[in-house]
C-alpha cells in the first residue's frame, strides 16, 4: 500500500509555480492576481480564503480578499463581481461559498466573467470540460487527476466508481476520468443515495472516489484487493483530543488501506491539491492560456 501524499505533491507544484511566477517578472510580465470574496463571518470560510492568502503568497501572487457583511444584498454583491469582471489588473475571483440565504448562488456564479471564474463553476467552462476543451476545471477534480497522473496510477480500461454526484466534485471528476487520454479511459459509475447494491459495485472498481460528506462510509468489505481509493471526504467530528474534535473522511481508513494499492489520507490527501490546483488556474488566467 503507498499514500498518495496531497501534502507532498502540492508542496512541488507551488515551487513549480513560484519558478513561473519569476519568469514572468523576468519577462517584464504583472505577477498574478487572485481576489476572494467573503461574505458574512462563517468560520470554515474564513479559515479557506485564510489558506489561500497564504498560498497566494507562497508562489509570489498578489491576492486580495474583500470581506462583506452577511447583511450585503445580492444585487449590491452582483454590482461588486461586476467591478472586479471590469478590473484588469485582476486575473481570478472566487466568492467563498456557502453565501447567505438571501443571496442565489447560482446567479453569483454566473455574473463572473468565466475568463476570471478560477473555481470553475460558471456554466461556459463546466461546459468546455465536459466536451474536453481547454477550461478552468474545478479544483478537487483537477487535484485528483493532478494526483493521479503524478503517481502514474494506470487508468485505460479500469472501472471507476464514484460515490457522490455534486456539481463541484462527483460530477466533473466522473467526466474527466471518462475523457479520452491520460488520465482517462476509465469506464465510470456514478453512485449515490438511491444506487441500488452500492457494496456490490463498489468491489467491482479498480478505483473509488469516495465524495459524499458521509464519515467512515466506505468499509473494508466494500474494496477489492488493490483498489485505488481516494478519499475527498472531510468531516470534523467531536473526540476525545485536545481540540474537541478530530476530521474524518468518507473512507474508514485503518481497515480500507491494507487492502489498497494505493490511497489517499484524510487530512494531508486531497485537501492540499484542491488548493493548488485554485493557484494553477490563476496562473492561467494571468497568461491568457485558456481564454486568449
Amino acid at each position: 500500500m503507498e499514500i498518495l501524499d496531497g501534502k507532498k505533491i502540492s508542496g512541488e507544484m507551488k515551487k513549480e509555480i513560484a519558478g513561473e511566477v519569476k519568469q514572468m517578472i523576468a519577462e517584464g510580465k504583472k505577477i498574478p492576481h487572485l481576489v476572494a470574496i467573503l461574505v458574512g463571518n462563517n468560520g470554515a470560510s474564513e479559515t479557506y480564503v485564510n489558506h489561500k492568502e497564504k498560498d497566494c503568497y507562497e508562489v509570489g501572487f498578489q491576492s486580495n480578499v474583500l470581506r462583506f457583511p452577511d447583511t450585503i444584498s445580492e444585487a449590491e454583491l452582483l454590482n461588486e463581481i461586476d467591478k472586479i469582471n471590469k478590473n484588469n489588473d485582476i486575473d481570478g475571483v472566487i466568492v467563498q461559498l456557502p453565501l447567505p440565504e438571501h443571496i442565489s448562488e447560482q446567479k453569483v456564479i454566473e455574473a463572473i466573467d468565466p475568463k476570471k471564474d478560477v473555481d470553475g463553476f460558471h456554466p461556459m467552462n463546466v461546459g468546455r470540460m465536459v466536451i474536453g476543451l481547454p477550461s478552468y476545471i474545478s479544483a478537487t477534480p483537477d487535484g485528483i487527476v493532478e494526483l493521479l497522473k503524478r503517481y502514474n496510477i494506470q487508468t485505460a480500461g479500469m472501472s471507476c466508481v464514484v460515490l457522490g454526484r455534486s456539481n463541484i466534485v462527483g460530477r466533473p471528476i466522473a467526466n474527466l476520468l471518462s475523457h479520452k487520454g491520460y488520465p482517462g479511459d476509465c469506464t465510470v459509475s456514478i453512485c449515490h443515495s438511491r444506487t441500488k447494491n452500492l457494496k456490490d459495485i463498489c468491489h467491482e472498481a479498480d478505483i473509488i472516489i469516495a465524495a459524499l460528506g458521509a464519515p467512515e462510509f466506505v468499509t473494508a468489505d466494500m474494496v477489492k484487493e488493490g483498489a485505488v481509493v481516494v478519499d475527498v471526504g472531510i468531516t470534523r467530528v467531536e473526540a476525545d483530543t485536545k481540540s474537541g474534535f478530530k476530521l474524518l473522511g468518507d473512507v474508514k481508513y485503518d481497515e480500507v488501506a491494507p487492502k489498497c494499492s494505493f490511497i489517499t489520507p484524510v487530512p494531508g490527501g486531497v485537501g492540499p491539491m484542491t488548493r493548488v490546483s485554485l493557484l494553477k488556474n490563476t496562473i492561467k488566467a494571468a497568461k491568457k492560456e485558456i481564454y486568449k
